[in-house]
């Protein structure tokens, strides 16, 4: 792998102070993708979440493995890793044990830190449960004063959503999040919690079963500050309180950016403001062939919103033919894209718990708890046939034309739009370009 771009170093002359006092560095472990999908790599959002709550003086590293090697030579102090996926644990604990090795000290925090802590604690000098605004100076403190705690547990205390700003994207190398020349969806998060305790999420466990929104002009003025016109709005849900999500989509409509999200509220007047304030597509669960199910596709598509529609395969209610009418369903409702994963059991689920109460486990190796491979013993089929059927469904719902040609008509879709208000930039990491006879300008 190229090392030319092996990290990317933001010293504190980037911010407001230059008194810097210690290194940090902070990884994002790689992570098997999921099979059939094609891989591209979005920038990373919990490392420059974290990185904004880090205190000024300390000069911060960064290394996302699934664009660049991990620099093992670097002098930091401190090594942060970040953990966001279950499947991502098994080699962010190879890599903790190896700078363990070499003498240096390792705190681990992220959203899988938080559902695998205690396996995760004798791999780390010290791991941090929960949201870091306001409590990681604490951390840096400690550590300086050669008192870091083993563990810093704030799991059921989250900070007010007044103190979360602007995520410190410039630790990002943005060259590196591109597809084919495109480059890829920054991620932003406009509300933290999820009250819906859907049974196979774990969102309530990490972050309250209570809606917590931003401050709709803090999220604002984080949006005017990300150099990209195309976003993902990573929130658990659009569809939890009415009146916030009509006062935010009113405030974000004159920046004309185009973005994605998980399901936006099902109400006339929102989606109609959403679709004014950007909506390019939306994650849309699909779970049975209802008629609730066709209207909110109808719905999303009247108003000019694309589906990306979300199927979760092998849940106790069904069974092959179920799975085969389903996909029948999708392909005569028009998706424009679907991602097919196998039903997961991750830890702290109400799903986990009911099949771990049922002796239905049938792996803990969490580098096959990729979405995309049988863990569990389906309720109404074998194991075998829950894993053929996955394939089947990713094969039957391309058919007709791949998944970079469904993904790639999608993005015509929003560069017509982009063209329209006026907002289109060709990206190019390297050179201007000309179309036309017209100079275009990189972003």
């Amino acid at each position: 792998m190229d090392n030319s771009f092996a990290c990317v170093h933001i010293r504190t002359e980037d911010r407001t102070r230059r008194d810097v006092s210690m290194k940090l560095q902070l990884i994002y472990p790689a992570w098997p993708k999921l099979d059939r999908q094609t891989v591209f790599q979005l920038p990373p959002h919990g490392p420059v979440v974290f990185a904004a709550t880090v205190p000024d003086e300390v000069d911060i590293v960064f290394n996302d493995e699934n664009v660049d090697d991990v620099d093992y030579s670097c002098d930091a102090d401190l090594i942060g890793i970040s953990v966001m996926l279950t499947c991502q644990l098994p080699r962010a604990l190879e890599i903790a044990d190896k700078f363990r090795e070499m003498g240096k000290c390792v705190i681990f925090g992220g959203i899988a830190t938080m559902l695998h802590s205690e396996e995760i604690a004798s791999h780390a000098d010290s791991v941090f449960l929960g949201e870091t605004e306001g409590r990681f100076a604490q951390v840096i403190d400690d550590f300086k004063a050669g008192q870091l705690q083993p563990v810093y547990d704030y799991m059921c205390d989250p900070p007010p959503t007044e103190s979360i700003g602007p995520a410190r994207r410039s630790i990002l190398n943005r060259q590196r999040y591109n597809y084919r020349g495109v480059q890829m969806l920054d991620l932003v998060h406009a509300s933290r919690g999820c009250k819906f305790d859907c049974f196979p999420c774990c969102s309530g466990f990490l972050g309250g079963k209570t809606f917590r929104p931003r401050p709709v002009a803090k999220v604002v003025e984080e949006l005017e500050s990300i150099p990209n016109n195309r976003l993902f709005f990573v929130d658990n849900s659009l569809a939890q309180d009415r009146d916030w999500l009509i006062e935010f989509f009113t405030a974000i409509k004159p920046l004309k950016r185009k973005w994605v999200s998980h399901p936006v509220l099902y109400d006339p007047e929102v989606l109609k403001l959403a679709a004014e304030a950007g909506c390019w597509y939306v994650y849309q669960a699909i779970f049975d062939t209802s008629d609730v199910i066709r209207d909110r596709i109808k719905m999303l598509k009247d108003h000019g919103i694309g589906v990306e529609g979300t199927i979760i395969l092998g849940t106790d209610d069904q069974d092959e033919d179920f799975v085969k009418r389903l996909i029948e369903f999708l392909c005569e409702n028009k998706l424009d894209v679907a991602e097919f994963t196998v039903l997961t059991p991750f830890p702290h689920t109400r799903i986990r718990e009911q099949l771990v109460a049922e002796g239905r486990i049938l792996s803990n190796n969490w580098l096959d708890y990729t979405a995309d491979k049988v863990v569990f013993q389906p309720k109404l089929m074998s194991v075998e046939k829950l894993q053929e059927l996955y394939q089947y469904a990713w094969d039957t719902f391309y058919a007709d034309s791949g998944y970079q040609l469904k993904m790639g008509e999608l993005f015509r879709r929003v560069i017509g739009l982009e063209m329209d208000d006026g907002t289109y930039r060709r990206y190019t990491p390297r050179k201007r370009r000309r179309l036309a006879g017209k100079k275009v300008r990189p972003t």
